[in-house]
């Protein structure tokens, strides 16, 4: 067996876009941008066995033992350098609940949310872990917080999958890769660099634009193409038309959990009986779940109503290297008002068919040279309106299907958060083996209301199981 590190993480400069969420972040803390895995544990994993599986995990996967560098002067794309001063110590902890009962929930979520909202330190590696010990029956919880500028859904997904082991036992003959080399930051050398990458940002950028328009060699054709394509781009990157929900208008900086488990099977199975697919099924129960909370907030809902929601959609490719962010936004006038959960599911199916197939679907990768080397307060204003315009943000991510462990604890939950950039709720959900975890992380100014969302949540997928009678009722996780 090779003790060759994983390729996960291997590029050495960050992608525009992971620039213009590090460089926005800087400039306003609203737009920070961490990503949380709450892995629940059916029994407390030995410390000593943790430390050392965290460590042979960074030199698997030298990414974590690595620190974002700004170019000389600010100008120039940041890029990954080793932290020579890496720190283990630093970046796994381990806390207890003393006498936590069986309704756990509430104490290790406002541990989760405090651990969320505290800033990186942007002079380490961009990760960091909780072990939460206490939990009834002899449990704990493992917390895992990675900065999205290292990877979106999908590469914590391929990250976990080669990371987590499928046995309960130590694997004694796991490849055992030395830690990185360390290395000086060599002036000429990032200057060389600088001067490279920033030649050839316009010529790139112009090639790009220049593919997505056709042929020029049919000048009537491309015409046509390049008013569709900018016309898709506007739709691409501005928010949905129309007014934001007047009840979810206020934004703070103070973030909340909600969790809830719901059968993967029998919310797939719900949305095939009109045609429609798992996604589908999973956005129109959340649209549901808003009608239900702005109606219990004294906000009755109209039948024509939406609610402005986004909905990344992964651009990955094969081939493509292992972590980093490869998605794209698909903007939707989430039919809010439609009470009927078969005609909801319908009606987002087609907006989701439709968002996918938008010709300029990747059009963020074209302008995001350009944004990032916009001054910080600048950019910050360009991507927040981009942002700021949704009240629901949703993301589908296909988890684990097969058992996994952590030192020889078996992972029975993984519930996600993702970060807020402006929006009243990042709602995400992972499917582990035969159950949806489902991770919303909302605004505590928007949402006010924490229980009643959570119900109100549940009552929304209950509506649309109901379409596959049989189904088994989701569970508020408290």
């Amino acid at each position: 067996m090779s003790d060759t590190p994983l390729a996960w993480g291997s590029v050495r400069e960050i992608s525009s876009f992971e620039t213009m969420m590090w460089r926005a972040e800087a400039d306003d803390p609203r737009f920070r941008s961490p990503v949380l895995a709450v892995e629940l544990l059916d029994v407390r994993p030995d410390w000593d066995r943790l430390v050392a599986a965290v460590d042979w995990a960074t030199r698997m996967v030298p990414r974590f033992r690595e620190r974002i560098r700004e170019p000389l002067g600010g100008l120039g794309t940041p890029y990954w350098i080793h932290d020579v001063e890496f720190d283990l110590h630093y970046h796994l902890r381990r806390v207890r609940i003393p006498g936590a009962g069986p309704d756990f929930w509430p104490e290790l979520s406002s541990i989760a949310e405090q651990f969320m909202m505290t800033p990186f330190d942007r002079e380490r590696p961009l990760w960091e872990a909780t072990l939460v010990e206490g939990l009834p029956g002899g449990r704990a919880a493992f917390l895992l917080k990675l900065h999205h500028v290292l990877t979106d859904g999908m590469g914590v997904v391929q990250l976990l999958s080669q990371l987590h082991s499928r046995k309960r036992e130590h694997d004694e003959e796991k490849p055992q890769p030395p830690a990185p080399a360390t290395e000086t930051p060599d002036p000429l050398a990032e200057v060389d660099r600088l001067v490279r990458r920033e030649a050839g940002i316009v010529p790139a950028t112009v090639r790009a634009a220049r593919d997505v328009v056709g042929a020029l060699t049919h000048p009537l054709s491309a015409a046509r193409d390049s008013a569709r394509y900018l016309e898709s781009a506007l739709r691409v990157l501005s928010p949905p038309p129309g007014t934001g929900s007047e009840l979810l208008r206020p934004r703070g900086t103070s973030w909340r959990f909600v969790a809830l488990d719901v059968s993967f099977p029998d919310l797939r199975a719900a949305a095939k009986t009109v045609g429609g697919s798992f996604n589908d099924a999973y956005v129109a129960s959340l649209l549901g779940a808003f009608r239900r909370y702005h109606e219990e907030m004294g906000h009755p809902v109209p039948g024509d109503a939406v609610l402005r929601t986004s909905v990344p959609v992964s651009v990955r490719r094969p081939g493509d290297a292992d972590g980093g962010n490869r998605w794209a936004p698909a903007r939707l006038r989430g039919p809010m008002g439609i009470a009927d959960p078969a005609a909801r599911l319908r009606a987002v199916g087609e907006q989701m068919r439709a968002a996918r197939e938008e010709p300029a679907l990747e059009s963020p990768d074209v302008v995001a040279p350009l944004l990032a080397r916009l001054p910080g307060p600048l950019l910050t204003l360009v991507a927040g309106g981009s942002t700021q315009g949704n009240d629901l943000q949703a993301s589908n991510v296909p988890g684990l299907r097969a058992e996994a462990f952590l030192c020889g604890a078996r992972i029975e939950r993984v519930y996600p958060f993702a970060p807020l950039p402006g929006c009243a709720a990042m709602i995400t959900v992972v499917t582990h083996g035969e159950l949806c975890c489902v991770g919303a992380n909302i605004d505590a100014a928007a949402i006010t209301d924490r229980d009643t969302f959570a119900r109100c949540l549940a009552e929304g997928f209950s509506e649309v199981l109901a379409l596959h009678p049989g189904s088994a009722e989701p569970v508020v996780v408290a």
